[in-house]
């Protein structure tokens, strides 16, 4: 232990312990209080400067008075000499008043644990110049608080990159799926014209009875519903029309009158009327002014 004058019995004449209500005081701080006079030697510690000696087995005193702390850290080697030698440039750096205060966040490895600690220096004005307060606050566990959340948003900026990349996979199938779905349709409605509409035209051509081409006329009605754009545009809304209503909506999109859809489904006119209304119920028309052709070729 070095001190700054010829012995430690000197030393206490010339700096004698503060009084009992100051020592209240620095001892109420959870901090590591050490006040260090213009040669680094360090005049009072508080109780919890001389706990943590204690704790890691400090040699000598462990209140430290008289002890040359600018010297120690000047002195130091190892893993923390860089650490102890920034401390003593800037205690320094105070107490020759180019900065009115130093501060730093330095890591401590001691016998039991690692600990993280904040370091402030600050001038006392007094009578005696150059005096400094040098406090170390233990601020392992808000150290420790800041990696855990550090590691939280780590993992939830993974978990975002995750729910990310799955969005982007299903917006991929559901566009395939909508792809694939389209292409059946067309080869639907291709194969449907290529394969079976020209050998119903051929049928029309033969010798048929009325019986015959009554049916022939509903199986002809029906392949048109199914390769109808209109009809796979309402599936897709999900708009469910009877077959009698889609009968009347498909005349309705070809121009035909309330007279003249009758008169080619042979029903009355009162029917044809239900059916459109009924149609412009399903497709939310009753209460709009919109001409129900134009919004069924809308439609496709």
């Amino acid at each position: 232990m070095q001190f700054g004058i010829s012995g430690k019995d000197d030393y206490e004449s010339i700096y004698p312990p503060i009084g009992p209500f100051e020592r209240r005081i620095i001892d109420s701080l959870s901090a590591q209080i050490a006040i260090l006079n213009k040669s680094g030697i360090i005049l009072e510690t508080n109780r919890a400067w001389q706990e943590f000696g204690m704790e890691n087995d400090f040699p000598g005193d462990v209140s430290a008075r008289g002890l040359n702390y600018l010297d120690v850290c000047d002195q130091a080697g190892g893993k923390g000499a860089a650490v102890a030698h920034r401390a003593a440039q800037g205690i320094r750096s105070v107490m020759t008043g180019k900065f009115g205060e130093f501060t730093m966040e330095y890591l401590c490895d001691t016998p039991t644990q690692n600990m993280w600690f904040y370091m402030r220096v600050t001038r006392i004005d007094g009578p005696e110049p150059n005096l400094v307060v040098v406090c170390h606050e233990n601020v392992t566990s808000l150290k420790l608080a800041e990696e855990m959340i550090r590691e939280r948003e780590r993992e939830l900026a993974l978990k975002t990159r995750n729910l990310e990349e799955v969005n982007t996979a299903l917006r991929v199938l559901v566009e395939q799926r909508g792809k694939d779905k389209r292409e059946l349709e067309e080869r639907v409605v291709s194969n449907v014209r290529q394969l079976v509409t020209r050998y119903i035209d051929k049928m029309k051509e033969t010798h048929l009875n009325e019986h015959q081409r009554t049916l022939l006329g509903i199986i002809e009605s029906h392949l048109k519903d199914v390769i109808s754009p209109f009809l796979q545009k309402a599936s897709a809304l999900n708009i469910q029309l009877t077959p009698g209503e889609i009968h009347v909506a498909t005349l309705v999109r070809e121009g035909l009158t309330t007279k003249e859809i009758a008169g080619n489904l042979n029903i009355s006119a009162h029917a044809v009327d239900f059916h459109r209304k009924n149609i412009r119920s399903k497709l939310g028309l009753n209460r709009k002014k919109s001409n129900l052709r134009s919004y069924l070729i809308s439609l496709g």
